[in-house]
């Protein structure tokens, strides 16, 4: 799935209910950096302005940008009154027309050209600027379920598998020819609850299950319901706890 897949109307408006958990990556953020404040900050590749949100927490002035129309759209309407500024820009093509401390890329990385994108970056951001790469995704993982587990493994995957992505760790020497060193590098684990309607909802944004739908013209209601009927007995009318796994990576701006 390419990034064309993200400009569906449907896609972006499911986006703006997924889980808030970039806040709690950003807490991450501020125990590294010791609470410390920006003054400019640009979300490449916000999405429905959750993260833009997220970055709002530790900077003064923030702007989104996304390659989707349909998601800055959605963005400006979840982050209504908050300040917020958005445009349309491919991640590798951001206009120079202003510089920023700070840029984050949240579930981003996997869908640019990296040299590309690295370079743009060198010409919008201030010397030394922190550049904030993160990602987290659902996992097989339900807390005391293993019914969860293997109803992912057996059933999910096997009707909607994995899409091929790019998911290439950056190393310290491929970044330092673009003007940037890696400062940190680290994994990390999050909990979300979750009610049947409200798992099945997320799930239907997933991108396995995306290419099915937009990709390859599955019924998105038929969908709804094998999701229904398989996990109702694993959910049984009640919250469960789904963990979620992710990446943080530090980098900083250096002169070539």
């Amino acid at each position: 799935m390419d990034h064309k897949a993200f400009d569906i109307r449907r896609i972006a408006q499911g986006y703006k209910e997924r889980p808030f958990l970039h806040k709690n990556v950003m807490e991450l953020f501020k125990q590294d950096f010791c609470e410390m404040n920006f003054e400019r900050g640009l979300d490449v590749g916000c999405g429905a302005g959750l993260s833009t949100k997220a970055l709002k927490l530790i900077c003064n002035e923030v702007t989104g940008t996304d390659v989707s129309g349909e998601m800055i759209s959605v963005a400006r309407e979840v982050c209504e009154g908050s300040g917020l500024e958005f445009f349309v820009s491919q991640a590798e093509e951001i206009p120079h027309k202003q510089r920023y401390d700070i840029v984050t890329a949240a579930g981003v990385i996997q869908w640019v050209d990296r040299e590309r994108f690295l370079k743009n970056l060198c010409h919008v951001m201030n010397e030394n600027g922190i550049l904030f790469i993160y990602d987290f995704w659902i996992t097989n993982r339900m807390l005391l379920s293993d019914e969860f587990t293997k109803w992912w493994d057996q059933s999910y995957l096997v009707k909607f598998p994995k899409p091929s992505r790019n998911e290439e760790i950056w190393k310290s020497h491929e970044v330092e020819l673009e003007g940037f060193k890696i400062l940190k590098q680290y994994e990390f684990d999050l909990e979300f609850r979750f009610d049947l309607d409200e798992f099945i909802r997320f799930m239907l944004i997933q991108s396995n299950v995306n290419v099915k739908i937009d990709g390859e013209g599955m019924n998105q209601e038929e969908i709804r319901e094998w999701f229904h009927l398989t996990l109702e007995p694993i959910f049984q009318k009640e919250k469960k706890t789904l963990l979620f796994h992710g990446y943080s990576w530090y980098l900083k701006k250096t002169l070539i």
